[in-house]
């Protein structure tokens, strides 16, 4: 790895990255407004921001000097599977500058690709087409973490816990879950899911991980709200 990258690891290292994200159908849809929220978030001490959409990538890079991981959501006919996931993606991050690259890595018998290509196939060509960028595999369980560091990955994320047919109605955030893939996969391990407190950020850190990523319990004031008003109905 080079020293770009390795400083790349070593700012998150221990802190906490920001999700500024808002989708189409979401209030605060605006890549102007996702600059400011992550420009908060560096102000508050975020180390990192994730963000979605070459769009708001570009306008948050305008803003902080953070280490951005980067993904473009694109829902494909028939197909679950939407985070960063092809290679059309992954080229257009590439080209806008982002530190990390998060791609879907969940298992590709169980939620075949757009394209239909495995995630081995995939990430072989994302790796031998970008070798110096840093790919981050968004997972939603041990088995699939382990896989991802095998064949590569340079961070292992848990991202994807709870969100596919197979982990629906877990725990979150499930710290057993990120502390055992933080000491057995080999790679940088990125807590993410589910994370609503500090207590739980605190938790989530001390299992082992390297960083966390926060989204919804900071940038979604619409779901914010809305658990502020379940606990008084």
């Amino acid at each position: 790895m080079n020293q770009m990258n390795q400083a790349i690891l070593e700012q998150i290292r221990g802190g906490l990255i920001v999700s500024c994200q808002a989708l189409k159908s979401e209030p605060l849809h605006s890549s102007y407004i996702m600059s400011r929220m992550a420009y908060a978030a560096m102000l508050g001490g975020a180390v990192g921001i994730r963000a979605n959409t070459v769009e708001d990538i570009t306008e948050i890079k305008k803003t902080v000097n953070l280490p951005v991981i980067g993904i473009i959501k694109e829902d494909y006919p028939d197909c679950d599977v939407y985070i960063t996931p092809t290679m059309k993606e992954i080229d257009a991050l590439v080209e806008c500058g982002v530190s990390i690259i998060a791609t879907d890595a969940t298992d590709s018998a169980r939620r075949p690709r757009p394209d239909g290509r495995s995630l081995d196939d995939l990430f072989a060509e994302m790796r031998q087409r970008y070798p110096d960028q840093l790919f981050m595999a968004d997972c939603s369980d041990y088995e699939e973490g382990i896989h991802a560091a095998e064949i590569g990955f340079d961070l292992i994320g848990t991202t994807m816990h709870g969100y596919t047919e197979y982990t629906k109605g877990v725990s979150l955030p499930d710290i057993e879950l990120m502390g055992r893939l933080a000491r057995e996969c080999g790679k940088p391990v990125v807590a993410e899911g589910g994370i609503w407190t500090p207590e739980q950020l605190k938790a989530a850190l001390d299992s082992g991980v390297w960083t966390a990523v926060i989204g919804g319990a900071i940038t979604r004031p619409l779901e914010i709200t809305r658990r502020f008003v379940s606990a008084i109905r």
